[in-house]
């Protein structure tokens, strides 16, 4: 299923600004807690597209911003090398998510997605397709009518013209309030599947990797399930082809882990690497974008 090396990226996905709090204990609810609160670029579609981008990738992301944001954003992703095609909404501001981390370095999430779910078949005409031969599609554009309607549609028009497709599912949360036999429909056929543990268990119904590899291998050619501490695993409907572990690193905040390690995984497809070394380099992103606050890498270059 690997696209040709050197293919250009289609991203389609959120963007939001993300307020990363980490108190210094328990909420006191009706009372005061002191906490490092930060302001991060975030999305998870935006988070792979610059995660790419910084890895080298030819990519070009598509979302629907605040209009008031579109130049700015535009400007902070050509830093990174990546071709945004953001569209204006002039009725709702850009996406915003609030995350409170624990001192494990766990995530729970606010979320106010704003313009993100107005994206709309007309945000995404085939001409996106022109020269891509990967489509990465984040999980958030199904749990919306308006957004899925128009990634359906382009998975529709991606795979009459022999385009691989890539999905996350993204969040337990809205799997569980749209339906996991839905969302399985929907993304029936992609070429490849990345979850997370608990996304993997939320659509598998199972608790080990294996039989989660077994059920989720009969919807998708390839799926990787990310472990977090524990590493990853890759294989097809005929089991478990790699396993392999992480390495121990220091966690500082897990916001992103997951899109920079389906970034790592694709940025060495498209240079030709192997089942092992994609996944490694997958563990590797995962790995490096835990050390850190927020869930993009440090900006690599001005924008124009």
């Amino acid at each position: 299923m690997t696209p040709a090396a050197g293919g250009k990226v289609l991203v389609v996905g959120d963007v939001m600004t993300d307020i990363i709090v980490k108190p210094e204990g328990p909420l006191n609810r009706g009372s005061d807690r002191r906490a490092a609160i930060r302001s991060r670029p975030g999305g998870s579609g935006a988070n792979q597209a610059v995660w790419l981008g910084a890895m080298g990738a030819d990519v070009r992301f598509v979302a629907r911003v605040g209009a008031e944001d579109k130049a700015g954003l535009e400007s902070y992703f050509r830093g990174f090398s990546v071709e945004a095609m953001l569209v204006a909404d002039r009725k709702h501001p850009s996406g915003v998510l609030v995350t409170i981390v624990d001192p494990d370095g766990e995530r729970s999430f606010l979320t106010d997605r704003g313009a993100n779910l107005e994206l709309c078949a007309d945000d995404l005409p085939e001409s996106l397709l022109d020269g891509v031969g990967l489509v990465v599609v984040s999980g958030y554009s199904f749990f919306a009518p308006g957004p899925r309607a128009a990634v359906r549609g382009l998975f529709a028009l991606a795979r009459s013209r022999g385009i691989k497709v890539a999905v996350d599912p993204a969040s337990v949360g809205f799997l569980h309030e749209v339906g996991v036999g839905n969302f399985l429909d929907w993304t029936d056929g992609a070429s490849i599947l990345f979850a997370n543990d608990a996304e993997a268990l939320a659509l598998s119904g199972y608790h080990d990797s294996v039989s989660q590899m077994a059920m989720l291998g009969q919807r998708f050619e390839r799926v990787v399930i990310k472990r977090g501490a524990l590493g990853a695993v890759i294989g097809t409907r005929d089991g478990i082809s790699l396993d392999l572990p992480a390495p121990r690193v220091p966690v500082v905040d897990s916001t992103g882990a997951g899109d920079a390690f389906a970034a790592g995984f694709i940025a060495a497809q498209l240079r030709g690497a192997d089942e092992t070394a994609c996944l490694k380099a997958g563990i590797a992103a995962g790995s490096e974008a835990v050390k850190v606050i927020g869930g993009q890498p440090v900006r690599v270059s001005g924008g124009s």
